[in-house]
């Protein structure tokens, strides 16, 4: 199919309910993957993964910490309040915020958060303006860590626990800022990390912080017509090194989720993969020329997500969608805390001409 001819619904898929992972596999490594490279898909569990890849492959981590976001607050007239902190703005007691009230609250007012803080509304802010400024009187990470909650995606049905902020948490998180999890990375542990570096096989990291966005429905039927949401990123000077490296030797550039991906391909929009920080407004859709990744290890998306497109744009629509029906027919769980999947990218070349990294 034409890239130009795709729509919303070609990435539409029929989901039973009872997929939708409630909980996180009993430890990290046991959920099941399943390897998508081949003509036909072969079912594994995670911790097969260096069975999977050779020496002198990369996998490129998303570092990012998901930060206890959701707060519960009332106005001074009583209305309750919840707040999703979407992005602490750096160098000050300052957030940017989702709110959810039964009456919008206007700039100048107070929302007491936690029983335990005062916030100031300053006005509304964010592309669309559909966020909130808020001044907190302190640190804002400080205070959520105190009086937050894990910010767990609307398809979870339960209250957030002590369980939910040790596994809604790779184990590598170092840099906070995130409202959602890198999921693909949910599946490391300590063990598989250090039976990878003994493959052979590199690691790096970038640091994207995924926003609430990642969970936006598209609502038009067009893709040029979606808005995007934007996202805080940082590519270090080591892992641009890294990666030429590893190209340079042969090897694989692995991204480990859609969210080191999207990082990686933003920072290499001029041409060349560049070291440094940026915000990135990047919508992959099939068509879209990828300069750096080579395969790509992804949970199981929402159906019509920007996701889906991105996934289908890296490995092909009709075989993510063939993909997907395997998954579902097999019982894979889906979505943040469900099962993984392993694609390479798709080259649109003759066959002849492609050489496997």
């Amino acid at each position: 199919m034409n890239p130009t001819a795709f729509t919303v619904s070609d990435f539409d898929f029929e989901l039973p309910p009872e997929l939708i992972a409630q909980r996180p596999a009993a430890s990290r490594s046991a959920s099941r993957l399943l390897d998508g490279r081949k003509a036909l898909p072969v079912d594994l569990i995670f911790h097969q993964l260096p069975e999977l890849l050779e020496p002198g492959d990369l996998l490129v981590f998303n570092n990012t910490q998901v930060i206890k976001a959701r707060l519960h607050g009332f106005k001074a007239s009583g209305g309750a309040v919840e707040a999703l902190v979407e992005r602490v703005l750096p160098g000050t007691f300052e957030v940017w915020a989702h709110l959810r009230a039964s009456k919008s609250p206007k700039p100048g007012s107070i929302v007491r958060f936690a029983a335990a803080f005062d916030a100031e509304v300053l006005g509304r802010c964010g592309p669309d303006g559909g966020m909130f400024h808020l001044r907190f009187p302190s640190d804002p990470f400080a205070l959520l860590e105190t009086h937050g909650h894990v910010p767990l995606p609307p398809y979870i049905e339960h209250a957030d626990d002590s369980d939910d902020a040790s596994r809604y948490q790779t184990v590598f998180a170092a840099a906070p800022g995130a409202v959602a999890a890198p999921t693909a990375a949910l599946h490391f542990d300590a063990d598989l990390l250090e039976r990878l570096t003994a493959r052979g096989v590199a690691l790096a990291q970038v640091t994207l912080h995924v926003g609430a966005g990642t969970f936006q429905p598209v609502r038009v039927a067009q893709l040029a017509d979606h808005k995007m949401h934007s996202e805080w990123f940082e590519v270090p000077a080591a892992t641009v090194a890294a990666i030429a490296q590893t190209k340079a030797q042969g090897g694989c550039v692995l991204a480990v989720g859609t969210t080191t991906l999207r990082a990686l391909e933003s920072a290499a929009r001029g041409g060349s993969l560049q070291a440094g920080a940026s915000e990135t407004e990047i919508f992959i859709t099939p068509g879209f020329q990828f300069q750096v990744v080579d395969r790509l290890l992804t949970n199981f998306h929402l159906p019509k997500s920007t996701l889906m497109m991105l996934v289908s744009a890296f490995a092909g629509h009709d075989r993510v969608m063939a993909l997907y029906r395997h998954a579902i027919a097999q019982r894979y769980r889906f979505f943040s805390y469900g099962d993984a999947m392993l694609l390479d990218l798709a080259l649109a070349k003759p066959a002849a001409t492609i050489v496997p990294c």
